[in-house]
């Protein structure tokens, strides 16, 4: 039946050129005959040319034809799920109905192996300190506090490792150092071995105090070995390096800002972690008392109960609900409410920090917004208000950063728990890359310290 139609399309198609065409077409050329003969030439010289722009559409259409991939034959072919495989090939939810759209993929391919393939053979990251829990939040609640860590891995002909600062002497110094494990995990995403490698860590978190020196160490290897690789991850509904570092750790209250900065919340949807920013009010300082001795969190962890009975369960839900309402609202006055908590602190006060409650009431009368433990602790953070601007230049009386800290050392000489109080502030700003060879700037294109 399709042969017949096809037969007589050719027969209408000749009648019509018999017919209709054939005569137009002939008293057209009479019409040019009988004009002047700059006429003549005008009427040729177009003939011509339309001939040649014919001649060359029908190339051009012909050698598109010649290049298609087989799967590409059809004039709309719809993908699934936008991705790039690492030989740069461009798969994606998209319609590739014309030259342009192959154009494009073409051109997206292109950059696509041009960015990937920049391996770099050194690199620089910072990594903010965090304080985990704030109170209520077990396990999902986070703020990133403005303390950094620098790591800075670069390609070598044997594996080394440097440290100095805090903790230098306490943490491992061979490939199982959690900045090598971040590493590795990186270039086990980008699917490469990992070669030999210097790092040299300049730990500016105290150690082991509850101020997230673990989670830095797992970011910052992280980072590291995705910008030697070149490997470049999804964030947006995906948040891929949250996966990998989460997976480390094992839940994201310290690993969230240490990536992203501020105050974060997170979850586990079953399937996945996420994450979402909470606001920080403004003028809000940190008041942080770091004790001399350690705290190890598995043995923070150890003293917890294993079961947690409705009253308290429902008491932390509403105080974590309080507590970030708290802060969206910048109401500094309800803070001190949503700090509340039953599920950890009471414990490890009671059977680790005899020093926590001690604190928490003398900053508190001191005129502390909040104090909690911080993490897992040692350390006790107190938030304060009052601040804008540099602090050095503003009265002190306008503010009670000072006469917080002042009371917290007070109040740990009387308890016996000697430390040292740390005066900062949250900072928005997560983990980032301070340096790499060769540059991510150029001559037309430069990042933040010419990165």
């Amino acid at each position: 039946m399709s042969e017949r139609v096809r037969v007589l399309g050719y027969v209408a198609a000749g009648l019509c050129l018999d017919r209709v065409v054939g005569p137009a077409v002939w008293r057209l050329i009479r019409r040019v005959l009988e004009s002047p003969a700059e006429t003549r030439r005008l009427a040729v010289a177009s003939f011509c040319a339309g001939i040649c722009a014919t001649v060359a559409a029908i190339g051009a259409f012909a050698r598109v034809q010649a290049s298609e991939p087989a799967w590409l034959s059809g004039r709309n072919f719809q993908c699934k799920v936008p991705s790039v495989d690492k030989e740069g090939a461009v798969t994606g939810n998209f319609n590739l109905r014309n030259v342009y759209d192959l154009e494009m993929q073409e051109r997206i391919r292109a950059d696509v192996i041009e960015e990937m393939a920049i391996k770099r053979t050194s690199v620089t990251v910072r990594v903010p300190a965090t304080s985990a829990n704030m109170g209520p939040g077990f396990d999902c609640l986070g703020m990133a506090l403005d303390m950094w860590s620098e790591l800075t891995v670069s390609r070598a002909n044997e594996f080394s490792i440097e440290a100095s600062g805090e903790g230098s002497d306490q943490v491992p110094m061979d490939e199982t150092n959690l900045c090598c494990m971040g590493v590795r995990k990186a270039f086990e995403v980008a699917g490469e071995a990992v070669p030999p490698l210097r790092y040299v860590c300049k730990n500016r978190i105290p150690f082991a105090r509850g101020l997230g020196s673990s989670s830095a160490a797992i970011v910052a290897g992280l980072i590291a070995g995705l910008v030697l690789t070149g490997h470049k991850l999804t964030c947006w509904g995906e948040e891929s390096l949250l996966q990998l570092a989460a997976e480390i750790e094992g839940h994201p209250d310290n690993v969230s800002p240490a990536i992203y900065g501020g105050i974060q919340l997170g979850i586990h949807t079953g399937k996945r972690w996420m994450s979402e920013r909470v606001t920080v009010p403004a003028g809000m300082q940190v008041v942080v008392f770091i004790p001399e001795t350690i705290g190890k969190t598995s043995e923070a962890r150890a003293v917890l109960d294993t079961e947690v009975s409705r009253n308290d369960a429902v008491f932390n839900v509403g105080r974590v609900a309080w507590l970030v309402n708290a802060f969206n609202m910048q109401r500094f006055d309800n803070l001190k409410f949503g700090a509340q908590d039953r599920l950890h602190q009471p414990q490890r006060a009671d059977r680790v920090y005899p020093h926590l409650y001690p604190l928490v009431d003398a900053a508190t009368t001191a005129g502390a917004a909040a104090v909690f433990l911080s993490g897992a602790g040692p350390a006790v953070l107190a938030l304060t208000s009052g601040a804008s601007g540099d602090i050095f230049a503003q009265r002190e009386k306008e503010r009670v950063d000072t006469s917080v800290a002042k009371a917290m050392l007070s109040a740990s000489e009387e308890s016996g728990f000697e430390g040292q109080v740390f005066i900062t502030q949250p900072v928005e700003t997560g983990a980032h890359v301070v340096h790499a060879e060769p540059n991510f700037s150029n001559r037309l294109l430069r990042y933040r310290g010419d990165v």
